[in-house]
C-alpha cells in the first residue's frame, strides 16, 4: 500500500480549565490513504470531533495540541502558520459538519457559498466561480440544480443542505474530506442516499475520506478501515471486516452488542438469542480518565492488572491492533 496522505502520529490535545490541563486526546495515531475511507468511531465524548478538528486547526478556545503531528504531504499542520493553514483548508483538506443548517450561512445563497471557496482558494472570477457552483450542485444530485443555486438554506430539505455541505467540501476537489457525522440528521432513506454519493464522488475523485460516525452500520458500508476511540485513546484500529467481523477489544465488542440486528421472515418472531447489549457505566468526564486502562471501569474482563497498569498495543491481526492485557495473537477470539 502506498504512503498516507494524511498520518496522525501520537497526538495528543489538552483544555485548559481553571487553570488545569486535562487530557482530551492522549497519543492517538491514524492513517488517512488516497481513495480509502477510514472510519473513526466511539461514544460521544470519546475525542472523534477533537480529532477531526485538531487536523483542520480549528480547536475551540482554551483547546490546543500539545504533542504529537500531523502529517499531510510531509507538513505538520500542527506547526503551520495561519496563513498556510487557511491554503490548506478548504482546498486541499475539506471538512462536511454534522448540521448543514447551523454551518450554512442563512443570509448567503448556495450557490454563492460554494461560490465563494472558489473564489478565495483559485482565484476564480464570480462568474467562473458560479459555473462551478452550478457544477457542484449536478454533481451532488441537487434537483433542479439552476434554480436551487439562488435559493437560501432554510429553501432547502435536510438532504438537500447536506448535498449543499458536500458540494461546499468538493468545490476545490481535495484530497482529504473529514466528514463528522454526516447523516446523523438525516433520515435512514437520505442517510443511504449520501453515503452513495460519497462513495460515487471518492471513486471519481480518489479523494480519502476521514469518516466519524457512532452508526456502525455506517462503517459497514463506507469504511475501508476502522479506528474505536475511547476516552481519548485509540484501542483498536484495523480493516473493517476484521473490527466487525472478529472484533479483538472488549469496547469494540460491547460497541457491536449494542448494535440492533436485522432478522427477516418467521426468525424475526422468535426471542433474539443474542439480545441487545449494553455497556455498564459511562465514558468518563475529562479529568477523571483512569491511570491505567481507561475502559476498566466498565470491562468485564478488567482485572487487578489491568487497574495498575496501562495496556500494551497488541497485534491481533495484518494491520490489526488492539490495546489490551486480555488480547493476544491467540486470544482474540475471546468474548468478555
Amino acid at each position: 500500500m502506498a504512503d498516507p496522505i494524511l498520518s496522525i502520529r501520537d497526538l495528543k490535545v489538552e483544555v485548559d480549565i481553571g487553570g488545569r490541563s486535562l487530557s482530551v486526546l492522549d497519543g492517538v495515531s491514524l492513517d488517512l490513504y488516497a481513495g480509502r475511507t477510514l472510519g473513526v468511531v466511539g461514544e460521544s465524548g470519546c475525542g472523534k470531533s477533537m480529532t477531526a478538528l485538531a487536523t483542520m486547526g480549528l480547536l475551540p478556545e482554551r483547546f490546543a495540541v500539545t504533542g504529537g503531528e500531523i502529517l499531510f504531504d510531509g507538513e505538520d499542520l500542527t506547526r503551520l502558520a495561519a496563513p498556510r493553514l487557511r491554503q490548506l483548508r478548504g482546498n486541499a483538506i475539506s471538512m462536511i459538519f454534522q448540521e448543514p443548517m447551523t454551518s450554512l450561512n442563512p443570509v448567503m445563497t448556495v450557490g454563492r457559498q460554494i461560490a465563494e471557496v472558489v473564489e478565495l482558494h483559485q482565484g476564480r472570477s464570480r462568474a467562473e466561480a458560479r459555473e462551478i457552483a452550478l457544477e457542484m450542485l449536478r454533481a451532488v444530485h441537487i434537483p433542479g440544480p439552476e434554480q436551487r443555486l439562488d435559493a437560501y438554506p432554510h429553501e432547502l430539505s435536510g438532504g438537500m443542505r447536506q448535498r449543499v455541505m458536500i458540494a461546499i467540501a468538493l468545490a476545490c476537489r481535495p484530497r482529504v474530506i473529514i466528514a463528522d457525522e454526516p447523516t446523523t440528521a438525516l433520515d435512514v432513506t437520505v442517510q443511504a442516499q449520501i453515503f452513495r454519493l460519497l462513495r460515487e464522488l471518492q471513486m471519481d475523485t480518489g479523494t480519502a475520506i476521514l469518516l466519524i460516525t457512532h452508526d456502525l452500520g455506517a462503517v459497514a458500508d463506507m469504511a475501508d478501515e476502522v479506528a474505536v476511540l475511547y476516552a481519548g485513546k485509540c484501542v483498536e484500529r484495523g480493516p473493517v471486516d476484521a473490527i466487525l467481523g472478529a472484533p479483538s477489544h472488549p469496547y469494540t465488542r460491547g460497541l457491536m452488542s449494542c448494535t440492533p440486528r436485522l432478522r427477516l421472515g418467521a426468525a424475526a418472531l422468535e426471542p433474539d438469542p443474542h439480545g441487545l447489549g449494553e455497556i455498564p457505566g459511562m465514558v468518563p468526564p475529562l479529568g477523571r480518565f483512569p491511570r491505567a486502562c481507561r475502559f476498566g471501569p466498565r470491562c468485564g474482563l478488567a482485572d487487578a492488572r489491568c487497574h495498575a497498569e496501562a495496556p500494551p498495543l497488541v497485534p491481533t491481526g495484518p494491520a490489526h491492533t488492539a490495546l489490551c492485557w486480555h488480547v493476544t495473537p491467540h486470544s482474540a477470539e475471546a468474548r468478555p
